[in-house]
């Protein structure tokens, strides 16, 4: 399966193609649901650079702290990285985590709200179903790449992966589960959860809950397919990918919980956030 395109000396890969439509259906989406909402959507153009680069950070951060256990059985482990950091930059030749590029992005918008002094909670909300989206979408190009399948399986929908891209022990099998489909349409359905929550429940719902949602139900998904994973990334004889997602959901419940069983009812000082915030997201 060809992998890219050539123009002249430039070799475009369809896994860069994909991944930069992910991220403009994203931004489309969140634009749209700003304006549904009544915030200021130039908002999210202004802070979509920073957030991108932000993201790509952080997934190859994540992706050099978690290699996987055939790159580790390669000798390319984070300590390689480390004392080889023109080879923990070469994101063009793959390595990025998911985990890590929704951490990155949060914390880079969570820096440009707290410059721009608006409400990190209530955009959030807004690129939740975004982000679920763009991941809908980019993991196809794992697809292309033949890469993060499952393990084998003779299921109707099974992919071959060709002979080069399979792991050592498992090269007499020649279909596998896809991984990237099962994660696509969860990802679709999670959007469609998300976006229905927020208007199904508008008035019961507090600044952050849909991305605290999003922390939940995608972290539950993960956490269950990794089980099909056959390249997973082992910290200390731990999955660390399984590990993390489970924590970030429990977190995440605890959060949403609290604030709606613990906390009661908004405080004044709640309410009184929310307005500053609305305010300021009209002027910016």
């Amino acid at each position: 399966m060809s992998t890219g395109f050539s123009i002249g000396p430039l070799t475009i890969k369809y896994y860069g193609v994909i991944i930069m439509v992910g991220i403009i259906a994203a931004t489309v989406l969140s634009y749209f649901l700003a304006k549904k909402r009544g915030r200021d959507p130039e908002v999210i153009l202004d802070s979509l650079t920073w957030i991108v680069v932000g993201g790509v950070i952080g997934a190859r951060i994540w992706h050099i702290l978690t290699p996987s256990a055939s790159l580790v059985a390669q000798g390319i482990t984070t300590q390689y990285y480390l004392t080889h950091p023109l080879a923990a930059i070469a994101i063009w030749r793959g390595g990025l985590g998911i985990p890590g590029a929704v951490a990155g992005g949060a914390l880079t918008f969570l820096i440009y709200s707290k410059k721009k002094k608006i409400s990190f909670w209530a955009w959030a909300d807004i690129f939740a179903p975004g982000v679920a989206l763009g991941q809908a979408i980019g993991r196809w190009g794992n697809f292309i790449n033949q890469e993060l399948y499952g393990r084998p399986s003779t299921l109707p929908w099974a992919i071959t992966i060709d002979p080069e891209n399979r792991l050592p022990e498992f090269q007499e099998y020649a279909t596998y589960h896809p991984l990237f489909l099962y994660e696509s349409i969860f990802n679709l359905l999670n959007m469609c959860l998300l976006i229905w929550i927020g208007r199904k429940y508008q008035d019961k719902l507090k600044d952050g809950d849909i991305f605290l949602m999003y922390l939940i139900s995608y972290p539950i998904y993960r956490f269950f397919m990794e089980y099909l994973r056959l390249d997973n990334s082992y910290i200390g004889g731990i999955n660390a990918n399984q590990t993390m997602m489970l924590v970030v959901a429990v977190l995440s419940a605890g959060v949403i919980t609290w604030r709606h069983l613990g906390k009661g009812k908004p405080t004044q000082m709640d309410e009184n956030d929310d307005l500053d915030s609305e305010n300021t997201d009209v002027e910016a």
